[in-house]
C-alpha cells in the first residue's frame, strides 16, 4: 500500500473518529426496551473502518467546511450501515455467524431482537438526522430526503433483493451478466457510499458543480468498494478479514472475479478507483478523499 495513503488515512480517522464516537451512542443512553438497546449498541461497537461517516466528513472538508458540520450526517449513515450488516447477517439472507471477528448480533441476541435491532437502528438514523442543529432546515430536509432514497428499495434495501434473486438464478443454472451484476453492486454497496459523499456536500453547503462532482465519485468509490470485497472474498483469510471466506461462491453469488476472473476484477478494480480520483481532484481540497479512496482500493481486508 502507498505509504503516503496509509498515512493520511490513519491521520484522519485519528481525527474524526472521536467526533463520531462522542456523539453515536447517545441515543441509546436511555430508555424502556433495554436488552434491545443492548443489542444495538452491541453491533454499533463491534469496529469496523467507519468509512462511510469519515467519507461524510471528508466530503464537507473537501469543499471548504468543518467536519462537524457533517457529524449528524455521518451518525445517521453509520446507523444505516449497521443495520443493514445485522440484516445481511441473519440465516435468511447470508447467514452468517461471525462479524469483524465477533459473534454476529442474531448469534449473540436471536434473530427476533436482531431483526428489531435493526430496524431500530434504521429509523433512528432518521430521528437523529432530523434533529440535526447544526443542518438549517432546507438542507436537513434535502439530506434526509437523499439519505432515503440511498437506504430504501430504490437503493441499498432494492439491491440486496436483487442479490438474492441473482442466487436463486445461479443455483437454478441461470447466468447472470455483468450489466446485471453491476445494477446489483450499484444498489446494494454503491448507493449508500454515494450518498455519504453527497451528504458531505450537503452539510458543506457546495455548490451543484462540486456536489455532482462528489456524488459521481462516491459512485465510483461504491464500485471500486465491492470489486475489492468480491476479490478479498475469493483470495483472503478469515484471519485477515474477520469474517467468514469463500462463502460467495458457495453460495451461488455472482462477483466480479467469477464474471472477468482474477485479472479482470483487478482491472476493473482500478478503472472505477482512476474514475473517483479524477473526479476528485475538481474540488477545492481533496486530498484527504483521494488518499482515502487510494486506501480503499488497496486494503487487503
Amino acid at each position: 500500500m502507498s505509504p503516503s495513503a496509509q498515512t493520511q488515512v490513519q491521520a484522519d480517522l485519528e481525527r474524526l473518529l472521536p467526533l463520531l464516537e462522542s456523539r453515536y451512542l447517545l441515543p441509546f443512553a436511555s430508555g424502556e426496551a433495554a436488552n434491545l438497546a443492548e443489542a444495538m449498541t452491541y453491533s454499533l461497537k463491534a469496529g469496523g473502518k467507519r468509512i462511510r461517516p469519515v467519507l461524510c466528513m471528508l466530503a464537507a472538508e473537501s469543499v471548504g467546511a468543518d467536519a462537524e458540520s457533517a457529524l449528524g450526517c455521518a451518525v445517521a449513515l453509520e446507523y444505516i450501515h449497521t443495520y443493514s450488516l445485522i440484516h445481511d447477517d441473519l440465516p435468511a439472507m447470508d447467514d452468517d455467524d461471525l462479524r469483524r471477528g465477533k459473534p454476529t448480533c442474531h448469534i449473540v441476541f436471536g434473530e427476533g431482537q436482531a431483526i428489531l435491532a435493526g430496524d431500530g437502528l434504521l429509523t433512528e438514523a432518521f430521528t437523529f438526522l432530523a434533529g440535526d442543529p447544526a443542518l438549517p432546515p432546507s438542507r436537513r430536509v434535502e439530506a434526509l430526503r437523499v439519505l432515503g432514497e440511498a437506504a430504501g428499495w430504490q437503493g441499498m434495501v432494492g439491491g440486496q433483493s436483487l442479490d438474492l434473486e441473482g442466487e436463486q438464478r445461479t443455483r437454478s443454472g441461470e447466468p447472470v451478466s455483468l450489466a446485471q451484476l453491476q445494477v446489483i453492486h450499484r444498489l446494494k454497496t454503491g448507493a449508500l457510499l454515494r450518498a455519504s459523499l453527497e451528504l458531505g456536500a450537503i452539510a458543506g453547503n457546495a455548490g451543484p458543480e462540486a456536489r455532482a462532482a462528489l456524488r459521481d465519485a462516491g459512485a465510483a468509490m461504491g464500485l471500486a468498494f465491492q470489486i475489492k470485497d468480491d476479490l478479498l472474498d475469493a483470495t483472503a483469510t478469515e484471519a485477515a478479514m474477520g469474517k467468514r471466506v469463500g462463502k460467495d461462491q458457495g453460495k451461488g453469488k455472482i462477483t466480479y472475479p467469477l464474471l472477468l476472473g482474477l485479472t479482470g476484477a483487478q482491472n476493473a478494480l482500478r478503472e472505477a478507483t482512476e474514475r473517483a480520483l479524477c473526479l476528485l481532484q475538481s474540488l477545492p481540497n481533496p486530498q484527504s478523499l483521494i488518499q482515502l479512496a487510494t486506501y480503499l482500493a488497496e486494503r487487503s481486508a
